[in-house]
């Protein structure tokens, strides 16, 4: 069931558009694919995508015009960052552990979506109150992966930031979009994967370091939490009265232990059907939302050495940014990449 007060019901792409859209990833994206991989070219036609998609997001920014209220909870992250985790604790929070929905969608904005085509349907409006009259907190969750600059900020609504080790999104990004999400069309390589996640190629997010230093330079705002996924896998039940004293919420422990638990890995794994995407390729198996929600197992995609490469680039990305960025605090550090990250400024 949905939410108390929230009847919206998402519209997924007739089936003509969707298998539309999935002959052109397979019949053209795939060749086109392996022709820019066979020329040396995938890299830089990924990485110039993404910043035209910037420029795009930038141009036609759907918060703009949007002034947040009390009534908002921002939660922003670079996808593949422990979005839908802290999506589910923050509005059960907001619903004192009994938010119900079919999907979280049903109840959580996305406005990116509005200019992601076919997509611009997955989630309830921003405008539509609902959902935040319908809270015990008088409040709703609103979710987004753009960066700081983007987003319409407001003294009187909150934001909530969560930072995940690099290693562990590439690994997570790689699964979710590629070998079983919207990229398995193109089917780029785990190399141009790699690469391109390096240099800010990413389909969602674009660069890494340039998200996390936006969103780290934001931290003393008083409406402002940044969380480490790291520490969020460290101590589930500490982040939730972290999060409820963040937010205003005046719960009982017994409430505070129900949300945690219906935050956990386990039970949302239980529950994958209402975080999942909608199935764009209609012959493909399900897209999973939740696969291990791990951290620290980058080893299964990536080599000692492009562990500490992926380390040792964004230290000193941030570093060029003047990001102050306590990146040992928030991940973990392959061993040699500080030695590593000396060489590439000496």
């Amino acid at each position: 069931m949905t939410a108390p007060g929230s009847t919206y019901k998402r519209q997924p792409p007739p089936l003509l558009v969707r298998s539309a859209f999935a002959a052109g990833l397979f019949g053209i994206g795939r060749p086109m694919m392996r022709l820019l991989e066979l020329t040396g070219r995938a890299e830089r036609a990924l990485v110039k995508a993404a910043a035209g998609r910037e420029q795009r997001l930038a141009a036609r920014n759907p918060f703009r015009g949007y002034t947040p209220t009390r009534h908002d909870v921002f939660v922003a992250t670079y996808a593949k960052s422990g979005t839908n985790w802290m999506m589910q604790m923050a509005h059960q929070l907001l619903f004192h552990g009994e938010g119900e929905f079919e999907h979280i969608h049903c109840v959580v904005p996305w406005p990116d979506t509005v200019v992601m085509g076919p997509m611009k349907k997955y989630a309830i409006p921003i405008e539509d109150p609902s959902v935040w009259q319908a809270s015990p907190e008088q409040k709703r969750v609103i979710k987004t992966h753009f960066n700081w600059e983007l987003l319409p900020y407001h003294e009187d609504a909150r934001y909530i930031m969560v930072i995940r080790d690099p290693k562990d999104v590439f690994v997570s990004s790689y699964f979710f979009f590629v070998k079983e999400g919207p990229l398995a069309g193109p089917a780029p390589t785990l190399d141009t994967w790699y690469k391109a996640f390096l240099n800010g190629g990413m389909p969602v997010g674009g660069s890494w370091a340039k998200n996390t230093a936006g969103y780290w330079a934001q931290r003393h705002r008083p409406n402002v939490l940044i969380l480490s996924f790291k520490a969020m896998k460290r101590d589930l039940r500490g982040t939730v009265e972290r999060v409820a004293d963040f937010l205003d919420v005046r719960v009982s422990e017994q409430v505070l232990d129900t949300v945690a638990r219906k935050s956990s890995f386990e039970y949302m794994k239980q529950i994958d059907e209402k975080f999942r995407m909608w199935k764009m390729i209609p012959w493909q198996g399900e897209n999973h939302m939740l696969r291990k929600g791990a951290q620290g197992g980058s080893s299964e995609l990536l080599t000692v050495e492009r562990q500490r490469e992926i380390d040792s680039r964004f230290m000193a990305e941030l570093k060029q940014l003047g990001s102050d960025f306590p990146y040992e605090e928030f991940c973990d550090v392959t061993p040699g990449a500080a030695k590593s990250e000396t060489a590439a400024h000496a």
